[in-house]
């Protein structure tokens, strides 16, 4: 997200405030750490929000960087959950979440919870003192995510922050009709991607390339060109190489890494090759990766490399399906040694806030009947709860990132840079893609980003 959901050009906030349609009556009721005792009994169809009941009234607070569309069915999957217990979510997204955030604690007005797609971020945020400890409920539904994704949510051993979503970062989106029309097959391996490109190279004409791309995130500019790097390093090397890169273990000016950019110069800096739709590619660092992929729906791009949730970026009423105006396929392993890597990233919901009605709604939204919720409305968004109900993925996108995250045989690791310490992984990292895709070398960015490397 993430920088994995920079979804929109504008911040939105969603407020649904309704009280009606739920019947309850005072008496007992099932507490948890985050109920209270008087809270009314709740029923018909919102008895299944007992569980959070006794804070009607109550608003709370949520800052992320989702943005619309993507923020109304985040806004829609908690509209009952809003509706029965009276509690109030009051969500603002911004396109500069990752340098509003710290902003926002250290001037003593932090939300009261915040969706974070970077755990350096989080651990940025715990060397505050201002995040709070989970309650037990969260940390008991945290148990229905395998443990990498709790070792993503803690920091130095210590639990905080519960995933909310997971995206498939490791996918290549393409037309389906416009192969169809040129004879062109989906490829399954890196040098039969590399063969189809300059294939399609010599076929285009004009403003047309086999790839394009932009890197535009508003304060997140540089991130899809991080996404390209980590997948190139992953597919090269496997996963030690990129848990020491993660570490500074290996670093940027290793010849491995350096190796992995000469791969990414290759594809996405091939200037037969790019930019589809927008020009030559030094228009890769001024188009937002919003933008990136529309000239596929004209045929003036052949492919784009973006994550799943890329989905939501298609306009209303583009066919997405295996036969459909777009579609995407699993971006090959450079090396074909390699287990099929696959690069995740995801979403953690971390507190500053320790009221009842916050702790309610972190345990909610923990809970696999809140995933099951925004399965339901909002395609192209996956949860790595092993409790939801596989059969709510109706969305051909969904199906198969559903299918590579659970692959036990899968190289799988989180996003590199959303895992680095946040002062080089949305730091100096997204700054020097932007300046290799505006013609720094690699070399000096490689130097550039090692000597910011915290010291401790």
């Amino acid at each position: 997200m993430k920088k994995t959901r920079w979804i929109a050009a504008a911040a939105t906030t969603a407020t649904l405030i309704a009280m009606s349609g739920c019947s309850s009556n005072t008496g007992s009721s099932t507490t948890t750490s985050s109920s209270n005792a008087a809270a009314p009994t709740l029923s018909g169809d919102c008895a299944q929000f007992q569980a959070y009941a006794g804070h009607s009234g109550s608003t709370v607070t949520m800052f992320g960087s989702i943005l619309s569309p993507e923020s109304d069915s985040l806004a829609t999957s908690w509209a009952d959950f809003e509706k029965c217990t009276g509690i109030t979510i009051q969500y603002t997204g911004s396109n500069t979440f990752e340098s509003d955030l710290p902003v926002k604690v250290n001037g003593g007005n932090a939300p009261g919870l915040a969706i974070i797609p970077q755990p350096g971020l989080l651990a940025q945020m715990v060397a505050t003192g201002t995040v709070k400890d989970p309650p037990a409920q969260t940390v008991t539904n945290e148990g229905n995510w395998n443990d990498a994704w709790k070792s993503y949510g803690s920091v130095d051993g210590k639990f905080y922050a519960a995933p909310m979503s997971s995206n498939m970062k490791s996918l290549v989106w393409y037309s389906p009709k416009y192969f169809a029309a040129n004879g062109y097959t989906v490829p399954t391996t890196w040098a039969d991607m590399m063969t189809l490109s300059a294939k399609m190279a010599t076929n285009m004409t004009g403003v047309a390339k086999p790839w394009c791309g932009g890197i535009g995130s508003g304060t997140a500019t540089g991130w899809p060109a991080t996404d390209w790097l980590e997948e190139a390093v992953l597919g090269t090397y496997g996963g030690q190489v990129y848990d020491d890169w993660i570490s500074h273990k290996v670093t940027f000016s290793d010849p491995k890494i350096q190796a992995a950019m000469k791969t990414v110069a290759d594809w996405m800096l091939n200037p037969a090759w790019v930019n589809g739709g927008y020009g030559n590619v030094q228009t890769v660092a001024t188009t937002t990766f919003q933008d990136a992929g529309l000239p596929i729906l004209k045929n003036e791009c052949g492919m784009l490399q973006q994550a799943s949730f890329y989905e939501a970026q298609w306009p209303k009423g583009t066919d997405v399906s295996e036969n459909g105006d777009v579609f995407a396929f699993k971006l090959p392993a450079v090396d074909p040694s390699i287990s099929n890597p696959v690069e995740g990233g995801g979403e953690f919901v971390t507190a500053f806030a320790d009221d009842p009605a916050t702790q309610a709604v972190q345990n909610y939204l923990s809970s696999p009947e809140w995933a099951d919720s925004r399965i339901a409305v909002a395609p192209g968004w996956v949860s790595a709860n092993e409790k939801v109900d596989q059969t709510l993925y109706t969305d051909p996108i969904d199906k198969i990132s559903a299918k590579y995250l659970a692959d036990p045989t899968a190289t799988f690791r989180f996003d590199a840079s959303d895992a680095m310490p946040a002062a080089v992984g949305s730091g100096t990292f997204w700054k020097g893609m932007v300046d290799w895709f505006g013609g720094k070398s690699a070399a000096d960015v490689a130097k550039e980003i090692d000597a910011s490397w915290p010291t401790s």
